[in-house]
Order: C-alpha cells, then sequence, then structure tokens
C-alpha cells in the first residue's frame, strides 16, 4: 500500500451488526452502508470490548481494555498520558480530526486530536459514577424504558440537532482540507449519536418502513441474574411493555439506522466532491450493539451478540481486496492497525504495551488472530464480567454469576448455555485457568469499587460553589471566516473556490 493514506472513521453509535444487510439483517435499509461492504472488506465478527460507550471508545483510543487505563465506565477519565491512536498517527504526520460523539471525561478534551470541530452531546464530568456499593439505588440519569414506552416519530430531538453538526462539520472540513496548502494526510473520525436511544426519528424515515415489516424479538426472556440485575438498572419493571411498545421502538430504531446511514452517504459524497477519495481508507464502526428486546432486554451492558457484536468494514479497494474475514476481532485492535498504515505497514515503537492486533494480515489475507478479550466493570454488574471469544466458542465469567459457555455455530442466538453440561467440564476448566491467569478478579473490583468511590466524593465536592465545566467549547474565530478585510476580495474568493477556476483556453 502507499505510503500514509488519508483515513476517514464513520462511527455510529449503539449500532448493532446483526441489523445490517451485510451482517445478514433483512429489514434495515442501508445503501450506503451496504455499498462500502460490497467492495471492501467485512469482518464478520467484530466485537466491542467493554459493552458501554465510554469504556468502549477508551478501548478505541488506546488499544487497551478498560483494566489498563481506568476507563471503566461513562464518568471514568480517559488518561492524558497514555497514547492514542490519533497520537500514534499525529506523531507519524497526519492532521489528526475528530468531529463527534467521543465521550471523553476529564479536562482534556483532545487525546491527540489536534482539531476538535464539535462538542461532546454528553458530559465530561463524574456525575455518571455507577456505585457498585449501593446497587439496589437506581440511578437517575441512566437509561430507563421511556425510550421505548415513548417510541414513535418525531420533528426534532436533541440527537439530531447534534448529528447534523457533525455532518455538516465532517463536510465543510473536508472541502477546507481540499482546498488548503496543507500537505499532510488525514485521519477524521465523525461520530454520530444515532442510532442511540431514545428510539425516535422524524417521519420521512418512520415511513421508509412499514408497521408489518418490523421483525419482532427472537429469543425468550432471560431470567439470569446478570438480566434481572438489568432489569433493575434501566427500571424494566417499573412500567409494562407492551408488544406494540416493542414493534415501535424497533420501528423508529430502523429509522435511524437509516438516518445515520443517508448520513454517512453525505460525508462520502463530499469526500469524493472533494477528490480525496482515492487515496482514503474508509472504515464504518460503532461502539457497541442493542439488545432490541432480544431476551426481554434492552440498551446494551452485555456480551450476548446483540449488544458486543459490532460492524467493522474496511473499504480500501485500491490496497484490498473485496471479502470477508471470519475471524473473531476487536476495537482493540484498530490502534495497531491505524498505526500501520501509517507507517506505510510498519509495526511502530509502542510507547506502551497495548491488548490489540494488527487486522493488517487479515486485510491482506495472509493470517491474523482469531481471538477478542472483553471486561466490562460499569452498570449491571457488582464484580468484573470478562469475555472470551476464540473461534466459534464464547465464554462469559464474573464471580457473582454462573458461567456461561456458548457455541455460536451451533446456537447463534446463545440458547444453550454449555457451562452445565458435563461433556463440556474440559473446555470450561480450561476458560476458568485462562481468566485465572489473566485477571486478579478480586483485586480489579477493589480497584473499580476505589476508582467509584474517589469520582464519587468529587462530585458531591464540586456541587458546592461555582462550578467549572470540563465540556468541549470549539474554537471559532470568526474574524477569520468568510468574507473579512485580511487580503483582497478577488484572492480570497479564490481561495475559498473548489476546484480552481481555469480560464478557457
Amino acid at each position: 500500500m502507499n505510503r500514509q493514506p488519508n483515513i476517514l472513521i464513520l462511527m455510529a453509535d449503539q449500532l448493532t451488526a446483526p441489523v445490517l444487510a451485510a451482517y445478514g439483517g433483512r429489514v434495515a435499509k442501508t445503501p450506503h452502508i451496504d455499498a462500502l461492504a460490497e467492495a471492501g472488506t467485512v469482518f464478520s465478527n467484530a466485537y466491542c470490548n467493554s459493552p458501554l460507550c465510554a469504556p468502549s471508545r477508551g478501548v478505541l483510543m488506546y488499544g487497551r481494555l478498560p483494566s489498563g487505563t481506568g476507563v471503566y465506565d461513562n464518568a471514568a477519565e480517559f488518561p492524558s498520558q497514555m497514547p492514542t491512536f490519533a497520537h500514534y498517527l499525529r506523531h507519524a504526520g497526519y492532521r489528526t480530526i475528530l468531529t463527534g460523539k467521543m465521550h471523553f471525561c476529564g479536562p482534556d478534551q483532545l487525546h491527540g486530536f489536534e482539531e476538535r470541530l464539535t462538542t461532546d452531546i454528553y458530559p465530561a464530568d463524574y456525575a455518571w459514577t455507577p456505585d457498585w456499593a449501593n446497587f439496589d439505588v437506581r440511578p437517575d440519569w441512566y437509561h430507563s424504558m421511556e425510550s421505548v414506552l415513548q417510541a414513535e416519530p418525531c420533528v426534532r430531538t436533541n440527537q439530531i440537532d447534534y448529528d447534523e453538526e457533525v455532518v455538516f462539520t465532517a463536510r465543510q472540513r473536508l472541502f477546507d482540507i481540499a482546498r488548503g496548502n496543507d500537505p499532510r494526510p488525514f485521519c477524521m473520525v465523525a461520530s454520530f449519536t444515532h442510532p442511540h436511544d431514545p428510539f425516535t426519528i422524524t417521519q420521512d424515515y418512520w415511513d421508509r418502513y412499514a408497521a408489518r415489516d418490523i421483525d419482532m424479538p427472537r429469543t425468550p426472556a432471560d431470567t439470569g441474574p446478570h438480566a434481572r440485575r438489568l432489569r433493575h438498572v434501566i427500571g424494566m419493571d417499573q412500567q409494562p411493555i407492551t408488544n406494540a411498545n416493542i414493534r415501535n421502538a424497533r420501528h423508529a430504531y430502523y429509522g435511524e439506522v437509516s438516518y445515520v446511514d443517508d448520513n454517512i452517504g453525505r460525508i462520502l459524497a463530499a469526500l469524493r466532491a472533494a477528490k480525496l477519495a482515492d487515496n482514503t481508507i474508509v472504515m464504518v464502526i460503532a461502539d457497541h450493539g442493542e439488545m432490541l428486546g432480544e431476551r426481554g432486554l434492552w440498551y446494551k451492558m452485555n456480551y450476548y451478540e446483540q449488544a458486543c457484536r459490532i460492524p467493522l468494514i474496511v473499504h480500501a479497494p485500491q490496497y484490498f481486496d473485496a471479502g470477508r474475514v471470519a475471524n473473531c476481532v476487536s476495537l482493540a485492535d484498530l490502534l495497531p492497525t491505524l498505526a500501520e498504515f501509517a507507517g506505510d505497514g510498519a509495526a511502530p515503537d509502542y510507547a506502551m504495551p497495548i491488548d490489540g492486533r494488527s487486522l493488517l494480515p487479515h486485510l491482506s489475507r495472509t493470517g491474523g488472530h482469531d481471538e477478542v478479550i472483553g471486561e466490562y466493570l460499569a452498570e449491571g454488574v457488582v464484580a468484573p464480567m470478562v469475555m472470551i471469544r476464540r473461534g466459534t466458542q464464547k465464554f462469559i465469567h464474573t464471580p457473582t454469576d454462573p458461567d456461561q459457555l456458548f457455541d455460536l455455530a451451533t446456537d447463534p442466538d446463545e440458547q444453550r448455555n454449555l457451562a452445565t453440561d458435563p461433556a463440556h467440564a474440559a473446555t470450561l476448566a480450561a476458560y476458568r485457568a485462562d481468566v485465572d491467569a489473566q485477571w486478579d478478579l478480586d483485586a480489579l473490583g477493589a480497584q473499580v469499587q476505589e476508582s467509584q468511590r474517589h469520582r464519587l466524593f468529587v462530585v458531591d465536592a464540586l456541587r458546592h460553589g461555582r462550578q467549572t465545566a470540563w465540556d468541549w467549547l470549539p474554537p471559532r474565530d470568526a474574524s477569520q471566516m468568510y468574507v473579512r478585510n485580511s487580503m483582497p476580495l478577488e484572492e480570497l474568493e479564490a481561495m475559498a473556490r473548489f476546484p480552481k477556476w481555469r480560464a478557457t483556453p
């Protein structure tokens, strides 16, 4: 591959892979994602490592699991001293740009990005810190079932306001790059907040789907201890949920997925119009999935397929043949992959240990790993929950609950827990040994609870007196925008025009 291609990462929030046509979905209408998948590499078994917004994005940014970064939950600070993929790319000479959501908590809101074009949709402070010591007290700031109960068409939402800004700024910056004189390659992340709940979308997107075409959940309600905790956290048992509510929520979700797809199409159109597409690798990813009522559950916070399996599509026909990769990979693998893109395929000298492994062997069809390691340390558990996915098997363990072992080749809906089958006792023992070798779960649990106590105290203390927000305020210098007297008008207009005007011979 040519040295240092441009990189465009298109990220959706709470987009579960199974709804997309590229992953076997039959309802969602996503022609732009479909086209990227047809001409690109589809990773059929890609996973998030921690199925919650901020922890998952922490893994993406650092290439390390939450236990190695301290990004345990949606209010845990991203450490500034640890290099992210944006630092590696910037060190390699890239112009690094972020527009949209990344859920950075703490006063550093850049983490290696040279430019950040929008604020975040979520707060940057510690107020959303879970409290394992008081699990029975349901947090009032977390998901509730109101999203499902109120699912219907709308005219406007907070999330539509936000994603319109994401698309506008992404397109504008692509044209700025095309018109500018900066010779550096770029890496841009455009990160949407859809199709994250609430489940509502404008009438035109709702009307793309007939109610009769909306599929209903296939799997029965989960009655296990983790599912019961999740039902408590999201308040599922406080009010009845009807089949009509479920169908409407799924209907709105599909509309939101189409909304994301259209916005991806708008950004890709700008990339082509700016004549940047030929040397740009485009990636489609998500931070985690969405249960959509499967197993009687909603949102994420678990390691069932619907919540943790994500799209990962790499569109680079100028570098890699189209096709599918069946191996198990994860968001942790993106940092080394991006670093190798920036280094002409050579592995960089990493400034700290990483847990991910490069996807270049998979992309070039020369081999590659087949394993995902996961850690979940936030709402819905009271002790660390870990996951190992290898080949066709998935093992889920937490000290408070029975083990779960699934063979996804024969049981894709994860309905048969092989951990209780004596015929699989040796396999179960091997996975338990792997867990013991990789983690001290008691110590990790203590570290998480210590972090929670510290942050909860800080939150309470900062409520007294004057508060200083950490939320990102995008810089905007109107004196340098549009028509100003800093240069002759003809020169200014010529610089802003793309492509440049040339007299007809």
